[in-house]
């Protein structure tokens, strides 16, 4: 199969992907043939507009024009098991099946343990934490089960969670980050059976608007300093880790987490 088709055909479902790395992981995928499920919560511009971009991919490659029917915006809380629920059968009924999960969506709260509430802790596990999980259980049954359709699960974590130089307002992130990681090697031993691999990717600061909210221009350039490249990562740096791991190349990579810092985390 030719390089530029790693994944056709291949079934895709993202969460969080209206923007930032989601997005690119979007982009990336479509452009080697996937088809791509996206989930977004409030943002159904961006989402369509996402939509229509991965369909003229699809169309473009294929000497089509504009159009196509190769990707799909699903609006739902990934952070509640109704929501996945909604996501996967939308997903299913959409395409029949699932071949590549990402749970991308999340949030990073930066807050001292003084101000650390209840209700932030609950909401940053349940996006964090339950929805990848959950988004897994509800997956799996419609991923295949053999070498020839195998499956493939990419979780999202973060460098922030093998630093020793780790800024104390990140507490509650980089927890829910470091369940993520036990979750996906235990995983990986669970499904390994199934012909399911199972990993996480981990960015290093990279330039989204997830990473920008609640940072200072100091904060912002005193990060960028630090990595060795003098900058942050691309959403696009990391969407290639992932496609990586989503295609036949990566067959045998389960129950790994690849750093995708620059150096940042070493």
């Amino acid at each position: 199969m030719a390089a530029s088709l790693a994944l056709q055909d291949k079934v895709v479902l993202i969460t969080g992907a209206s923007k930032g790395i989601g997005r690119a992981i979007a982009l990336k995928v479509a452009s080697l043939g996937a088809r791509v499920v996206i989930n977004y919560s409030r943002d159904s511009s961006a989402a369509e507009s996402l939509v229509f971009e991965l369909n003229n991919i699809a169309a473009g490659r294929q000497g089509e024009g504009q159009g196509g029917d190769r990707a799909l915006a699903v609006q739902a809380d990934a952070g509640s098991v109704a929501g996945i629920t909604q996501l996967v059968d939308a997903a299913v009924a959409k395409f029949g099946r699932i071949d590549v999960l990402v749970p991308n969506a999340g949030i990073m709260p930066l807050q001292d343990l003084a101000h650390t509430t209840e209700e932030l802790f609950d909401r940053t596990y349940a996006l964090n934490v339950k929805g990848p999980l959950f988004l897994a259980q509800k997956a799996v049954p419609h991923m295949g089960s053999d070498k020839e359709t195998s499956g493939r699960i990419i979780f999202v974590s973060t460098g922030v969670v093998r630093s020793s130089a780790v800024n104390p307002l990140y507490a509650l992130y980089a927890s829910t980050k470091g369940a993520v990681e036990q979750i996906s090697r235990c995983l990986s031993k669970e499904l390994g059976p199934k012909g399911i691999t199972v990993n996480c990717v981990a960015p290093g600061p990279t330039g989204t608007d997830l990473f920008f909210e609640g940072k200072s221009e100091a904060m912002i350039k005193g990060i960028s300093a630090a990595s060795p490249f003098q900058r942050l990562g691309t959403p696009e740096e990391i969407a290639g880790v992932v496609a990586f791991l989503a295609g036949a190349d990566s067959a045998w990579v389960s129950g790994q987490v690849l750093g995708v810092n620059g150096a940042a985390f070493v």
